[in-house]
């Protein structure tokens, strides 16, 4: 994000250059969000081992679910260039408003049936999640102005964090259309290199492949995922290029 995360965002241009950094010799990589983040040692953990963006579930009946405050403290020992992203599914304005404002969330995303109108409301950032079925998904993304969408698997009745692959041929043409896309369902350390060779995502979403159980994460894990899905290249938060 172009402006300093952790503060609310103005809507900045949702452009993100995810070309080699002019600065450096090495590429920028792929950025790697761990999301289900319920506790501060997972928090640093994934810090530690090059995370760009944690993930804070805010949809209470997951597993992953925690509080706006529970978040905020958590929170409080990130640094500055890590994203902080709060997922809700269906929840009214008011809801996640009062959750940005107390957690301190400076992206948004969007897991349930939200409007583009809906989504388009808040000065944070926001990504979109769809829960890709088939080719006949992708129709609905161009909808969505969003800075992001999310292709995440579809297992009917459950809103993401199924751990279930889809069809990367799909994320492939989604790319097309010309938005970011962050690749979700199934990833793990041991097909995370596959997953960018073959989409070469602006993103990869992981949180039950680097998990020792539901909301608790896995510290080599997530350290062998990132690993794998950055090799050599090097990135600085999620939204920075």
């Amino acid at each position: 994000m172009p402006c300093p995360l952790g503060q609310s965002n103005p809507k900045p241009d949702s452009s993100v250059d995810t070309r080699h950094n002019r600065n450096s010799v090495l590429p920028v990589s792929v950025r790697v969000k761990i999301c289900g983040i319920t506790s501060t040692e997972d928090a640093l953990a994934a810090v530690d081992a090059g995370a760009d963006a944690l993930g804070f579930m805010f949809y209470e009946p997951s597993p992953r679910y925690l509080s706006a405050e529970k978040a905020a403290d958590i929170i409080l020992d990130l640094p500055k260039q890590v994203a902080r992203v709060g997922v809700f599914v269906d929840a009214d304005a008011k809801t996640v408003q009062h959750t940005i404002e107390t957690a301190g969330l400076d992206t948004l995303q969007f897991h349930g049936n939200e409007s583009p109108r809906y989504c388009s409301q808040f000065e944070q950032r926001t990504i979109k999640a769809f829960r890709v079925k088939d080719r006949t998904t992708l129709a609905e993304l161009p909808d969505y102005d969003t800075d992001a969408w999310l292709l995440d698997s579809y297992v009917k009745g459950v809103p993401g964090g199924t751990g279930e692959k889809f069809n990367w041929e799909l994320a492939v043409e989604a790319k097309r259309l010309g938005k970011p896309i962050l690749l979700a369902g199934g990833l793990t350390p041991d097909n995370a290199a596959d997953a960018v060779g073959q989409v070469s995502p602006f993103g990869l979403d992981v949180s039950g492949g680097v998990e020792a159980s539901p909301g608790v994460k896995d510290a080599a894990k997530m350290a062998g995922l990132i690993t794998n899905a950055k090799g050599t290249t090097t990135s600085e938060g999620l939204w920075t290029a």
